[in-house]
């Protein structure tokens, strides 16, 4: 039944989109989409951006050497009198919502580039572990939440995202909070949880399409053998980070779209992520 509904959602959302394209219309909202071609999304479906907007405020790990920066080259009228706005950019790979590609981890495995869009575009399970991260801010997911979640709301299917809330959300974009230290070029001293190795472990071995987190990293912040990355991204698994908005998202039902930049040859990119909650 879940997987019948999904299949349909998902055909729906794809033909609305490509209809929206070939109109020369943006498709970003179920009502946008039903208008197009008469075809029309269920009825109460809505869609959820869970990314951070890039500027000035945006988190990196403590060491990279710079942040998000804007440039703007030019933005106002031109000699022919038309308006006109143009920048660029420059920011590293990891920070902000963003992907890691299995290669940043784990040698010979996929690029960003190369990451299947299987492991991109896939209903979401998402397991809320915030109230044991209120307790701990170094909270490790174990093995026995993964299976707590499957008990109360069935078993979690191959090729699923999997998307870990721990409430960190809320302390975005505060540098201390949501990191443990605010100090740049030093990580020795972070804290916030991840996903510990044994859940790591359980998760390959369901074979989830991909894994998300609502934290700077799937490994928790005093983390330094980063095994959820080694395990994870070891079984050519993308991981997510920063992921924003976790908590309007129910526990099963939602389709997740997790498109990155197509950096050739990278070890992860800027992500936008949103989802597509049924009714």
């Amino acid at each position: 039944m879940a997987r019948a509904m999904f299949c349909a959602l998902f055909t729906a959302v794809t033909l609305a989109l490509a209809s929206g394209c070939a109109a020369g219309n943006e498709a970003s909202t179920p009502k946008a989409a039903a208008t197009q071609g008469g075809l029309r999304l269920p009825e109460g479906a809505r869609f959820v951006d869970l990314t951070y907007p890039f500027d000035d405020t945006t988190i990196y790990w403590p060491t990279a050497a710079t942040g998000f920066v804007l440039n703007r080259v030019h933005h106002g009228p031109t000699e022919a009198g038309y308006f006109y706005a143009s920048n660029d950019f420059c920011a590293p790979e990891h920070g902000g919502t963003h992907l890691d590609a299995p290669i940043h981890f784990a040698e010979g495995k996929s690029t960003a580039d190369a990451v299947p869009i299987s492991r991109l575009v896939a209903p979401a399970a998402v397991v809320d572990v915030s109230a044991a991260a209120a307790k701990d801010a170094d909270y490790r997911v174990t093995r026995a939440d993964i299976a707590a979640f499957e008990r109360e709301h069935g078993a979690i299917a191959a090729g699923t995202v999997v998307l870990i809330r721990t409430g960190w959300g809320s302390r975005w974009p505060d540098r201390k909070r949501y990191l443990g230290d605010d100090r740049r070029g030093d990580a020795s001293n972070l804290h916030f949880p991840g996903i510990g190795e044994d859940a790591a472990r359980a998760l390959v071995a369901r074979e989830v399409a991909s894994v998300g987190i609502d934290t700077a990293s799937i490994d928790h912040g005093p983390s330094r053998d980063f095994i959820a990355h080694r395990v994870l991204l070891g079984a050519d698994i993308p991981a997510f980070e920063n992921v924003a908005s976790l908590e309007a998202l129910p526990a099963r039902g939602a389709l997740v779209f997790a498109l990155p930049m197509k950096i050739r040859g990278g070890s992860g990119g800027p992500l936008r992520i949103i989802a597509l909650l049924p009714r």
